[in-house]
């Protein structure tokens, strides 16, 4: 019995262990959670940043303790970690920064990467640089967040779309980036990311490939840079296309939601550009959107069954055992989150709050964005610039640049022919 409980004492079970904690909290106290403060001008604020800094010193401690790490030196090198996450979620909350679609990642990493390559990260500061942890956790946080329901709510049409749109896209980007010479898992990231929504994909498929984190960071910031001039061409094209191919106002407005929906690759960008067509194609645009980040965990998934039946030369026989052996065991936390909080709402157990909002699935996210500002935090804290622009980065971006004009393309056919076609005469 010792031995078989020796299996669970891996990272991967003890983020899932923590986790379901973080998530039961939201759960069973939603109401005595803490938010992410947007400032620091009063005392609220304050308090909320300093008992969202307890939750997750609570956490790593809880973690270090069931891996059996020295927890030495871990409280102030996570307050400083904490405080530059912090300053970024602050920085991607000033109306001027928001409006513009950088989110709070962003700024994770370039804050990191400025302490790092300006001045010199102390050895005190090293023991709470834990990307991987929080990555993990954050994953699994934000398996909460992806409800069956919100795939439910687009119909078949938008079911067809999102699988048509991610599948396409994800073997043309994975195909573009190999004849790039792009390695094979930061491929696989990249393509999650094109495909599916962007930083959220990216850091899922980065845990399950094995990628590195110096090239997720790049391909992230790809993705947050790439969103922002298309938060504005989106809604400029559909509105100078669109109406010379569709006489239908509805149509018209249904196609650009759903083209929006399925080209930008993050939500926040999605629900603002779409914003700008109509209040109708906003509703669509974030519909289908919720119907792909639904995927990211059955793509994680078949990475994962990829990886785990071949050795790095190929040279392992397909069987359960390796499958097993290797498989992320904390995207099996990622799904069982996704289910339970599914189910939850299937019943009608959520709390809704004064917007109409639900509440636990909002805690949820909240988690899973803190744990990932984190992570960016100590991926910039561990890279240096001048392999950020090394030449096979500069593959990358090519790679990524073309999978998103092709995304673009491929997505305005599909949407044209499920939303302007198909779905008026079903």
């Amino acid at each position: 019995m010792k031995k078989w409980f020796e299996q669970f004492k891996t990272e991967d079970w003890v983020v899932v262990a923590v986790s379901v904690l973080l998530l039961a909290t939201a759960i069973l106290i939603p109401n005595y959670l803490p938010h992410i403060p947007q400032h620091l001008m009063n005392e609220e604020s304050w308090l909320n940043a300093l008992f969202l800094l307890v939750i997750v010193g609570i956490t790593l401690y809880i973690g270090w303790f069931l891996l059996g790490r020295s927890r030495k030196g871990l409280i102030p090198s996570l307050i400083t970690v904490f405080a530059i996450s912090l300053l970024a979620q602050i920085t991607a909350a000033i109306p001027q920064v928001s409006y513009y679609g950088f989110e709070s990642v962003f700024f994770s990493v370039i804050f990191g990467l400025i302490i790092r390559n300006v001045f010199r990260v102390p050895d005190w500061m090293k023991p709470a640089i834990q990307s991987e942890f929080f990555i993990k956790i954050g994953v699994v946080c934000l398996g909460a967040t992806i409800l069956f329901s919100d795939v439910m709510k687009s119909g078949a049409v938008g079911l067809v779309q999102a699988l048509l749109v991610v599948t396409v896209v994800w073997f043309f980007a994975y195909f573009i980036a190999r004849r790039l010479k792009v390695d094979q898992r930061s491929a696989m990231i990249l393509s999650s990311g094109v495909s599916i929504c962007g930083v959220s994909a990216c850091i899922t498929a980065a845990r399950v490939a094995g990628g590195d984190d110096k090239k997720l960071s790049y391909i992230v910031s790809l993705v947050l840079i790439i969103v922002v001039p298309m938060i504005y061409l989106m809604p400029w094209l559909a509105h100078l296309i669109l109406p010379r191919i569709f006489d239908d106002p509805q149509v018209i407005q249904e196609v650009a939601g759903a083209w929006i929906g399925g080209t930008i690759d993050t939500t926040s960008g999605v629900a603002a550009s779409s914003a700008i067509v109509s209040e109708l194609a906003n509703q669509q645009a974030v519909i289908i959107k919720g119907a792909q980040n639904v995927l990211i965990g059955l793509v994680a998934f078949f990475i994962a069954l990829y990886l785990s039946t071949r050795g790095e030369k190929g040279n392992n026989s397909p069987s359960l055992k390796i499958v097993w052996e290797k498989f992320p065991k904390f995207i099996i936390g990622f799904v069982l989150a996704s289910l339970v909080f599914s189910l939850y709402q299937a019943n009608d157990l959520f709390l809704t709050n004064e917007k109409g909002k639900l509440v636990e699935p909002g805690i949820a996210k909240m988690f899973s964005t803190i744990f990932f500002s984190l992570a960016f935090v100590c991926v910039g804290l561990e890279t240096r610039i001048k392999e950020i622009i090394s030449r096979e980065n500069r593959h990358l971006m090519w790679a990524f640049l073309t999978a998103q004009i092709f995304n673009i393309l491929i997505t305005f056919a599909i949407a044209c022919l499920l939303f302007g076609i198909v779905k008026p005469y079903w």
